[in-house]
Parts: structure tokens; sequence; C-alpha cells
């Protein structure tokens, strides 16, 4: 009897789980492979063109990559949150049995039909051809699904971590834009934190050593709250290595510095405009200056009356503060009433950032108030790794979280505020920089900007230091019993001596004549300062923090690896320019000259330092080169200028230059260091940079008077 032709089964079942009919055409080529691979399934039937038994195999099912957590929505899943990978794994050991099953059963009924009638040799080969094509449609069904579920979970995770503007660093200048911005209901932001939230269980008296003022040098002494960067040795300062604290908390550097708040010269702001930052000179600057504060002696036509920052006048009775103010009227210096409104020039009493006993930082002043705001998202120990971008559009940043590498995508616009250290660091491991750098680490280029990280500018400073011949200095409050005394007081009532950084007083003054404006900066301290605070006091003393306020010397910052982790090489390049050291020489002969004064005569003891052995230019040029250290001030490191300027990392507008949607609002775009402490600065480029965002207007007050010496011809 010849034998018969066999038929392919005229029936499939399709992705909606319904038998259909096929076309009746014969395959013999599937029947036979079926047999011994149920991964054969005849595609005849549905290609009329093809010809019979020229049957393709299926291209290999291969499950894509796993994408990690994402809401998953559709097909019936409702909102849940999912691991892909997981789920994908389970589908899959879950198919690979079935499939071993079937093959073992297969493989048995084809052992089994030898004993059969032809007859029940077609129904069990026909019964077993149609649960392998179910099976295989099954498996089809449940891999889509999964495709599906996985499309839809990447989307739904992006959408979940879409916001309209990533802030990168919750510090000076970040909380400041993360409030303003937030300020329109409709505009969501993510602000992201690479340290921990700056209050312990929403108290501040239990993080007292952020919030007490007299307790600053705590965080400089560890890791904690502070990056705790290092420059590279220092050639012309003896081959030292300097000490940069940065601040690593909410409120950034303004939650670990000195509560000093010094703005600067008028001219310091009309020379960015020379410099190419036109619309910040000073007409332009001031009313930012005025938009952030609040002082406690009320507004005018320098200070503000209404913003966020309060900010408090220096109120201490301390007879040294005013030994030092006297001393230096006598030394033939001008008193000034506000050092930040009409006159810098002179000597008086400093603006500090404490309100009501407490450090006033911009998490503080900014940031809190805005917590409760459903369109604010805020992030601590949360580190940036990467900006992401679509060719040369920033859309987003990758950034690592309790050991979880994550997404955040904005679909307006990304803004690094993580100061002259961390911005331009962000900028070079994301592929913007010099492109000779970036490809010898691996990096790949999205745009050739030389800019970053060069024009790196800071202050120095060196601490004249007397004994003091009465037990009136800060020596005795070292003293465990005292130190408990102090802070249970504050603690109790936010006053008494730990209500104060006790830098009371300082001011400004010109180094030499025809020099325009002030460029040397005091500060005074009835205390002795060792090794940055980090060692105590040995005696009773008292000091003042002295140094140039433009120095000529500038370094560059650079990657030590593509390792979002390891610090950044920093070149300060200290004492490189020769004018460098001649201001300092002048700094210390002219400190000397007022702590001579009469005002002392009650007060002073040998001086401790530089000593009254150094007393010749080379004498004290050595000791400069040994004992000065950083005021913690660097900055410019992506400087603001037209994109004609080679140097340029940023424009007026604070936008990236080359790339888009990508903006650096810190005190990193200074074209040039001010003359005197940077935080006021850094929170008045952020009010300013948050109108610029918001296509607001830029505020303008014209034609405010600033003090100007009568005479260039003489010193003071």
């Amino acid at each position: 009897m010849p034998a018969r032709t066999p038929r392919s089964y005229p029936f499939q079942y399709n992705l909606r789980g319904r038998v259909r009919r096929t076309s009746p055409r014969s395959c013999s080529y599937c029947f036979e492979s079926a047999l011994n691979s149920p991964d054969r399934l005849c595609t005849t039937a549905e290609e009329p063109d093809v010809p019979a038994d020229s049957c393709r195999p299926p291209p290999p099912q291969t499950a894509p990559p796993a994408r990690g957590r994402g809401r998953v929505t559709g097909s019936g899943f409702g909102p849940a949150r999912l691991r892909c990978r997981n789920y994908g794994k389970t589908l899959d050991f879950f198919l690979n049995s079935a499939r071993a099953v079937l093959l073992v059963k297969m493989s048995y009924l084809i052992n089994g039909v030898k004993h059969c009638s032809p007859m029940n040799q077609m129904h069990k080969v026909t019964g077993a051809l149609f649960k392998a094509c179910l099976l295989r449609n099954t498996w089809r069904i449940k891999e889509q699904q999964l495709k599906i579920s996985r499309a839809l979970s990447q989307l739904s995770s992006e959408k979940a971590n879409s916001y309209n503007y990533v802030i990168v660093g919750a510090g000076s200048a970040g909380c400041v834009l993360a409030n303003r911005l937030t300020e329109d209901p409709h505009s969501t932001v993510l602000l992201l934190e690479a340290g921990p939230k700056d209050t312990l269980l929403g108290s501040k008296r239990l993080l007292w050593k952020i919030h007490m003022p007299a307790a600053l040098t705590y965080n400089l002494c560890d890791e904690k709250y502070n990056w705790y960067y290092h420059t590279t040795s220092q050639k012309h300062m003896d081959n030292r290595i300097m000490y940069w604290p940065r601040g690593r908390v909410w409120g950034g550097s303004s939650s670990l510095n000195a509560m000093v708040y010094i703005r600067g010269h008028a001219e310091d702001y009309n020379r960015w405009s020379r410099e190419g930052a036109i619309g910040w000179d000073y007409d332009h600057c001031l009313p930012y200056f005025k938009k952030a504060q609040t002082h406690e002696l009320g507004s005018d036509q320098y200070r503000g009356g209404k913003g966020p920052l309060y900010v408090s006048r220096g109120k201490t009775n301390h007879p040294l503060h005013q030994a030092f103010l006297d001393a230096t009227q006598q030394a033939g210096y001008p008193f000034t009433d506000d050092m930040n409104g009409y006159q810098q020039e002179g000597f008086g009493w400093m603006d500090m950032t404490i309100h009501q006993g407490k450090r006033w930082s911009t998490a503080s002043a900014y940031l809190h108030p805005a917590l409760s705001r459903p369109n604010l998202s805020v992030t601590e120990k949360t580190l940036v790794t990467k900006i992401l971008f679509q060719g040369t559009k920033s859309i987003g940043v990758e950034y690592v979280k309790n050991g979880q590498t994550e997404k955040a995508f904005a679909s307006k616009e990304v803004i690094l505020s993580g100061g002259a250290i961390n911005s331009p660091q962000l900028l070079m491991l994301s592929g913007i920089g010099n492109a000779d750098d970036l490809k010898k680490l691996g990096i790949p280029v999205v745009c050739h900007l030389p800019g970053v990280g060069q024009n790196l500018q800071d202050h120095l400073e060196v601490y004249v230091q007397h004994k003091c011949t009465k037990p009136i200095t800060l020596y005795s409050a070292q003293k465990p019993v005292n130190m408990a005394r102090i802070g249970l007081e504050w603690l109790w009532k936010f006053t008494g001596e730990g209500a104060t950084a006790h830098l009371e007083s300082g001011g400004f003054i010109r180094s030499q004549p025809g020099v325009p404006h002030p460029d040397i900066q005091f500060h005074f301290l009835p205390s002795q300062v060792i090794d940055h605070g980090r060692v105590a006091s040995t005696m009773e003393a008292y000091q003042v923090h002295v140094g140039p306020m433009r120095s000529a010397s500038v370094g560059w910052l650079k990657l030590k690896s593509a390792d979002p982790k390891d610090h950044p090489i920093i070149e300060p390049n200290y004492m490189s320019a020769e004018r460098d050291i001649w201001e300092f020489r002048q700094c210390v002969k002219l400190t000397r000259e007022i702590f001579a004064q009469k005002a002392f005569e009650k007060f002073r003891g040998p001086e401790i330092q530089p000593g009254n052995n150094v007393q010749s230019d080379k004498e004290i040029d050595a000791f400069i080169r040994q004992k000065t250290d950083s005021a913690y001030h660097p900055s410019c490191t992506c400087k603001m200028g037209q994109p004609s300027d080679g140097t340029a990392v940023v424009d007026p507008q604070t936008k990236v230059i080359g790339v888009e949607n990508l903006r650096v609002v810190d005190a990193s775009i200074m074209p040039s260091i001010v003359s005197g402490n940077l935080n006021a600065p850094t929170i008045m480029i952020a009010e300013k940079a948050a109108d610029i965002i918001k296509g607001l207007p830029s505020l303008q007050e014209k034609n405010v008077p600033v003090y100007k010496p009568k005479t260039l011809e003489t010193q003071r």
C-alpha cells in the first residue's frame, strides 16, 4: 500500500487566542521537522507566494535586555512596580521547562505510535501537532506581552522621572533656583544633592554642628558634610598641598562657611560686563542682591527688606573687636557704616547670614520653605555621574542613589549648580571640555569647549596673630565645662557665645596709591586659629585674617579619571604671579601697623606669627609661602562671556555654549573673582539667573551712587 502524503494541519492559533483556518497547502517538511523540533512552525500556509516545502525556521527569539525597575501600565497589568528583569527570567524558565516537557512527550508519542493503527497514528500525531502549535503561539503571546510590558515600563519610568528642570547641587545657588522656579506651580523641578540633609529628624537643634554659628570649625574637620578637596603640591608655596573644604550637604558651602555676608565692590560687576558678561554690571546686579535679602536694619537704596535671606549686623560687645575698629581709625582709615552699601572702603561691623542665633544658609532661607510644594522634588545622598544627551541636546542626568544607577529627564533644561569644582567636573565627565583631554580618558566628546575647568581663581589669606595680655579671648571657651555651658544656652535659647561666628568686624583697604578700589580684605577674630581650626588654640590670642582680593595667579582643574567618584586634579597655581607675593607682603606690613596702634596697648602681647624675628622682605616672603591658606573662595572655572571668546563656557544667559538645554548657575560662571566673600554674589547670580530662565525682564537700578576716594595719590 503506497504511503500517504502527509498534510499540514489546517488550523493555527492566532495571537488573540482564537483558532482560525489557514490555507490548505501541504508542507511535508513541517510535518517531519515538527516531530523532531517543536521550534519549527509552518509559514507557507500564510505565504501563497512561497513554494511548498520551503519553510523558514522562525528567527531566534531572544528576550530584550532588562531595563531595571519601571512603572508598568496596560495589557491588564494595571499600575504596578515590577522588576522586569526578574519577570523575564521567570517567564523564560517557564517556557523552557514547557518545551522540555513537550519534547519528552513528543518523543514518547513517536515511539508509541509505531504500535498503533494508521488511523490512531494520524489522530495522535495530529493532536500532538495541534498542542505544539498552541504552545508555540502561547509562547509568542507571552513573549509579546513581555516586550510590551517592558516598553511600557520604560516609558512610564521615564515619565515618572521627568521634570521641567533638573538642578544638580542643592548648594548656595541650587536652593535659590529650586525655590524661584517652583514659584510657578506649572513648573516641576528635581533638585539632586550628593550630601545629606541639613537637619536631623527635622530638627536644627539635633544637627547643631551646622546650625550653631560658633560650631563652624567642626565641619572643617571631617568629610560628613564636606567634599574635603586638596590641591596639587604648590611649587611657589614650598610644595605645600592645600586643603579645600566644600559643602556637601543641603545648603552647600553656605552650611559650612563663616556666615560673612559680603557683596564685593560695584566695580567688580562693571568689570564683568567689560569682560563679556553683558547685562551683569552693577546696575543690573544690585536689584538681585536686594531681592534676596531681608536686612535687620531695614531696607534702603542698597539693602533689601523682603527677601528670604535674613542678614544681621555684627553686634558683639567684645572689647577686642572695638579695639580693632578704634585702631584702624587711629591708623588713618575711615569707618564705614555699610561695606555692602555706598562705601566698601574702610572698617566696620560685618553683615552675617545669622538669624535669631542660627546659621541662615540657603537651605534655611530658600529650600525648606519650598519643600511643601508639590512641584518640587529634592533628594539627598545622590551622586550625579553624567549629563544625558541626544546629539548636543541635554535631556537629563544619570545618577547613583543607594547603589542603584538611575536616570532623571528634563523636558526643558538641566541646570548645574555644583560649584566651581563639581560643575566643570560633571561637564567633562559628560563629554564637554577640552576634546584632547577627554579622549585620553576614553570619554566620548559631545562638545569641544576648552574653557571648562580653566580660569580657576581663589582668595588666599594669612593670619597675623598676637598674644593677648588679658583673659578675654575665646581660648577659655575650649574648656569642657564652658563648651557645655555655651552649647546648652544655644540649644535652649539660641543665644550666647554659640550664636555668633565671632568674625564680626573687618574691612577693606587699598594696597597702594593708584589702586581705584580696595584690593585687601580684613577679618578680625578674638581667638587663634591653627590649621583651619582643626587644631585647638594653645593660648590667649587674637588675629587678623588678611589677603589680596584680586590675585593675578590663575589655575585650572582637570579630571583625574573617568570615575565620577575620583576628585579632580586641582591646580590653583598659587603665587605664580610675582605681584601676588608683593601684595601679601603689603598685607603683613599694613596689619602690623594697625596692631601697633594705641587701642591695642592694654591687650597686645608678643607677636605669635609672623614673629618678631621676621622683618625683612625675604623673611616675610618665606613666612607667606609657608603659612598662607585658602580662604575657600574657588570660582571662575566655567567663565561667563561671549560665544566668540574661546575661554568662555556659558553665555550671559548662563547657557552652556555649543549645546542645548544646559545651563551652569553658580560661582563657577564668574568671569573674574570679586573683592570679597563669594556666598552673597553666588546667591545674587542664582536670583538673576532664575529671572532669565523664567523669561522675565532683568531688574535694573540706575545711577546708584558709589563711594570713590577723593584722591588716588595716597593709599588711604
